[in-house]
């Protein structure tokens, strides 16, 4: 039952304050408890959001361990996405040992990757895991597309708990029929997690039993409104609350839902100017003054 919670409701993803001096740990302890303070179902900490991938051994590890010592009795899942296997059994002890929950892998590469290389990298991972794993499919950065089956393969492999599918069709029927389809292949301990902020309320009210936001790790309370409403079969209402933030949707879509959340997160005061990692950098000029805006219009604070 542990497992099926830490993997259903809403699933935060905090970003990682940093520069190049490095993390900027204060903050973040004060992002994760805003976010025990919301009553998230989870917490994925070093996510896409999280930035992971500029982030080295040593910290990751310690912002594991910062998140599992400040998010009380919210379980923390820990991203171990890496180039190479090695590395990510490196990141995977790492995880368990800081007191993650569970994981979330990414099959991370610069040479493109075939189905069966990412079936032996989840092969190789969870077989050394003691703790549950969620597959995260995120073609936008990997360039890996997963195909139904290959889910299904990988959903059989001990300690798999979860898929992050990348959104659903718009249409409710369309995305109902989406989820149907890949729920057919994958056992039933295996949850189906939607993101894709934008794509939410169509996911949740489409069948998924999670929802992996990047939203909620900054503004947690709009994203519990959208996710308890849709749990409890008030569909409409869940589809009107995301469709109020379509503005900051067509933002995510344009630049980047890392680079939106992480200039929220500046104009809004919870993190020091700059928090990305270099090249990568938050929105600059009238896009920044428009992003100003939309969140004072939205009320999110």
């Amino acid at each position: 039952m542990e497992n099926e919670t830490m993997f259903s409701g809403l699933s935060a993803f905090p970003l990682t304050p940093l520069n190049e001096k490095g993390i900027d740990e204060a903050v973040f302890v004060r992002l994760i408890e805003r976010l025990n303070a919301a009553g998230v179902d989870s917490v994925c900490a070093l996510g896409s959001t999280g930035s992971y991938a500029y982030l080295t051994r040593h910290e990751r590890l310690r912002v594991a361990q910062l998140a599992v010592q400040h998010a009380g009795d919210v379980p923390v899942i820990a991203g171990i996405g890496a180039l190479r296997t090695r590395d990510v059994l490196e990141l995977a002890q790492d995880a368990q040992k800081a007191g993650a929950g569970g994981v979330l892998l990414a099959p991370v590469s610069y040479q493109k990757l075939s189905d069966d290389e990412v079936f032996g990298l989840f092969d190789a991972v969870t077989r050394s895991l003691s703790v549950p794993l969620c597959v995260y499919d995120n073609p936008a950065t990997t360039h890996f597309e997963f195909s139904d089956e290959l889910h299904g393969r990988i959903a059989q492999l001990p300690n798999v708990a979860s898929i992050k599918i990348p959104g659903v069709p718009a249409d409710p029927e369309a995305a109902r029929a989406r989820v149907d389809l890949l729920r057919a292949l994958i056992p039933r301990h295996v949850t189906i997690g939607v993101s894709g902020d934008a794509f939410a309320a169509t996911g949740l009210n489409a069948g998924c039993e999670a929802w992996y936001s990047v939203i909620a790790g900054l503004f947690p309370q709009i994203a519990l409104a959208i996710t308890r409403n849709a749990q409890a079969g008030n569909a409409r209402e869940a589809t009107g609350l995301s469709g109020r933030l379509a503005p900051l949707w067509a933002l995510f879509l344009q630049y980047g839902s890392l680079r939106v959340i992480a200039t929220a997160a500046e104009l809004r005061g919870l993190v020091a100017t700059p928090c990305l990692p270099l090249p990568v950098k938050s929105l600059q000029g009238e896009v920044r003054q428009r992003l100003a805006a939309i969140l004072d219009e939205l009320e999110l604070a």
